[in-house]
C-alpha cells in the first residue's frame, strides 16, 4: 500500500513539474513594412527598445466577420494593364489576387462610366427604351472584363466583386446630364432593371455579381464628374419599393444591396433612414462609406452608430484613395512623410479646415483600416489598383494615387508602400474571420487582432511615431516579446496550433 502511494506521488510530482516547465512562449512569425526600408520583411532578429508596451488578446470577446479587403476594378486601372508588357500585366495581377500577393477578397467597379474611365459613357445609350431592349456592357469588353477574369485565374479562394453606378444615362434624369440631377420617378422601375441586366449580362462573360451599392456618392461631388443625387429618404424609397422587389422577383435576391456610399460624417441620417423599420430594412444588406472628409478622423462615433442600429448588417468602406495628388516616383520616402494634401485642404469649409491637414500616405492607409476593423467594419476596399505618373487616366483630370503606378511608355511598374500597407490585412486577414478584442497599455500605437477560420490569430500593429516600442504580447497565459520599428507597420501571425 505504500509502495503504491510513494508512486502515485512521485506522478503527481513529475505531472506537476512538467506543467510548470511547459514552454510559456507564443509562437509568432513578426512582418514589418517600414520608413526604414522593410517590406513585408519577415523579422526574426530584434532589439531591445526602451518604450515598453503590453497587448493582451481576449479571443473570448468576438466582435465582427470579416467580409473581406481589397481594391477596385476601373476602366483607368485596366487601360493601363493594356499597355503594359504581358509580364508586367501579369506580375501586377498576381500581386494583388493570388495567395503569394495581397491576396484580394473583396472588389469594386464601376458600372456605367465614371471619372477614373477614358471618356463617359453608358451601358444604356438608346433614349428613351425604358425596357432596356439596347442595354450592353460592350464597353467593358476590351478592358474591364479581362481584366477581371485575369484576376480571378489568379486567386485561389476567389473574391466577391459590387458593382457600383456614378450615374444613369443622361436621359434617364432631370437635368439630362452626367453630372448632378436626379433620376427621373418615371424611369425608376427601369433604373432598377438596369442592375438585374448588369448582373445576367456579367454572368454570360463568367463573373459573378456578389451585389451593388445603390449609388457613387448620392451626395454629390461638386459636379465635377460622373453624378446622380438622392436624399436618404429618396435612396431608401428606391431600395424598398423598386431595386428590391425587382431583384427579388429576378431570383436575384441573394444579391446584396449596400446603401449611402459616400463620407462618414452623415452616416447617421442615411442609417436613421435605411433601417428606420422592418419595411425600410428589408432590403438593405448593409452600408457601404467612404474616408473623404478627414484626412485623420475615423468617425467612430458614426461607425458605432451604424452598427448598433442594425448590428447583423454589412459596414464596408467602399473606396479610399490619395486624392489631389499627382503620384511620386519611386520615392518610398515621401510616402511616410506628412506632405500629401487632400481636396479638403484647398477646398473644404472653413469649419472643416482642421479635418484636413497634411498628412502621410501610409498612416492614412494604416490608421483608417486599423480604426476602422477596431468600429465595426467588415470591409475595406481601395480604389485604384493602378494608375499612371499624371494619376490617371481620368477624363476630369481628377488625378490621384494608386498604390502601384506604372509608365506604360517604357512599361516600368512602382509598387509604393501603399501597395505593402494593405497586404499586411488583406493577406493575413481573410474572410469570415472575427475580430477579437485587446487590451494595451499605450493608446498612441495602434493594434487590432482577428482569428481566421483556418484557427490563426492575426494582429495588426502601426507605430506611427519616431521611436521603436517593445512589445509583449500574450495569448493564453503565454506571452512573446518583441519589437516594432519606429514608423512601421507589423503584421504577427499566430499559428492556429497555439490554441485559442
Amino acid at each position: 500500500m505504500k509502495t503504491l502511494k510513494r508512486v502515485t506521488l512521485v506522478l503527481i510530482t513529475l505531472i506537476m513539474i512538467s506543467c510548470n516547465n511547459e514552454d510559456k512562449t507564443l509562437t509568432v512569425e513578426v512582418f514589418e513594412t517600414s520608413e526604414a526600408g522593410n517590406k513585408l520583411s519577415k523579422i526574426t532578429e530584434f532589439k531591445n527598445a526602451e518604450e515598453k508596451v503590453t497587448i493582451k488578446l481576449k479571443p473570448e470577446e468576438k466582435l465582427q466577420t470579416i467580409t473581406g479587403f481589397g481594391g477596385a476594378f476601373t476602366e483607368a486601372s485596366a487601360y493601363l494593364l493594356n499597355k503594359l508588357s504581358k509580364e508586367n500585366r501579369k506580375k501586377i495581377i498576381d500581386a494583388y489576387f493570388s495567395k503569394d500577393g495581397a491576396h484580394y477578397s473583396l472588389t469594386r467597379s464601376h458600372m456605367n462610366s465614371c471619372d477614373f474611365s477614358v471618356s463617359n459613357y453608358s451601358y444604356t445609350p438608346v433614349e428613351g427604351d425604358k425596357n432596356l431592349e439596347h442595354f450592353s456592357i460592350e464597353e467593358d469588353k476590351d478592358d474591364l472584363i479581362p481584366f477581371i477574369k485575369e484576376a480571378m485565374a489568379a486567386s485561389t479562394d476567389g473574391f466577391k466583386i459590387f458593382g457600383s453606378p456614378w450615374t444613369a444615362a443622361p436621359w434617364m434624369k432631370d437635368n439630362n446630364n452626367w453630372v448632378g440631377g436626379k433620376l427621373l420617378p418615371e424611369y425608376y422601375d427601369t433604373w432598377a432593371l438596369f442592375f438585374s441586366k448588369y448582373a445576367d449580362a456579367y454572368k454570360e462573360e463568367g463573373i459573378d455579381i456578389w451585389g451593388f451599392t445603390v449609388e457613387n456618392e448620392p451626395l454629390g461631388n461638386g459636379n465635377n464628374w460622373e453624378s446622380m443625387h438622392y436624399s436618404p429618404d429618396e435612396m431608401t424609397n428606391f431600395v424598398q419599393n423598386y431595386l428590391g422587389p425587382k431583384l427579388e422577383a429576378d431570383g436575384k435576391g441573394d444579391l446584396k444591396i449596400l446603401g449611402y456610399d459616400q463620407n462618414r460624417e452623415h452616416l447617421k441620417e442615411w442609417i436613421d433612414s435605411q433601417y428606420k423599420n422592418e419595411e425600410t430594412s428589408k432590403y438593405f444588406d448593409g452600408t457601404a462609406i467612404h474616408w473623404y472628409a478627414s484626412t485623420f478622423e475615423v468617425f467612430p462615433e458614426e461607425l458605432q452608430y451604424a452598427h448598433n442600429k442594425a448590428p447583423e448588417k454589412f459596414l464596408i468602406q467602399s473606396e479610399a484613395c490619395v486624392d489631389a495628388e499627382t503620384p511620386v516616383w519611386e520615392d518610398d520616402a515621401w510616402y511616410w512623410k506628412k506632405e500629401a494634401t487632400d481636396w479638403g485642404f484647398t477646398w473644404a469649409p472653413e469649419k472643416d479646415k482642421h479635418l484636413h491637414p497634411k498628412y502621410a500616405p501610409v498612416n492614412r492607409y494604416a490608421r483608417d483600416i486599423i480604426g476602422c476593423l477596431n468600429n465595426w467594419v467588415d470591409g475595406w476596399v481601395d480604389w485604384n489598383m493602378v494608375l499612371d505618373t499624371k494619376g490617371g487616366p481620368n477624363w476630369f483630370k481628377n488625378w490621384c494615387i494608386a498604390p502601384v503606378i506604372v509608365n506604360p511608355d517604357t512599361d516600368e511598374v512602382y509598387f509604393t508602400p501603399l501597395y505593402h500597407t494593405m497586404v499586411h490585412f488583406s493577406k493575413y486577414i481573410r474572410p469570415e474571420a472575427k475580430v477579437i478584442a485587446l487590451e494595451k497599455t499605450d493608446d498612441k500605437l495602434m493594434a487590432t487582432a482577428a482569428i481566421n477560420p483556418d484557427g490563426s490569430t492575426v494582429v495588426v500593429l502601426f507605430n506611427e511615431f519616431k521611436t521603436p516600442k517593445t512589445i509583449n504580447l500574450s495569448l493564453n497565459k503565454k506571452n512573446v516579446e518583441f519589437t516594432i520599428d519606429a514608423q512601421a507597420i507589423q503584421t504577427i501571425v499566430i499559428p492556429k496550433n497555439e490554441k485559442v
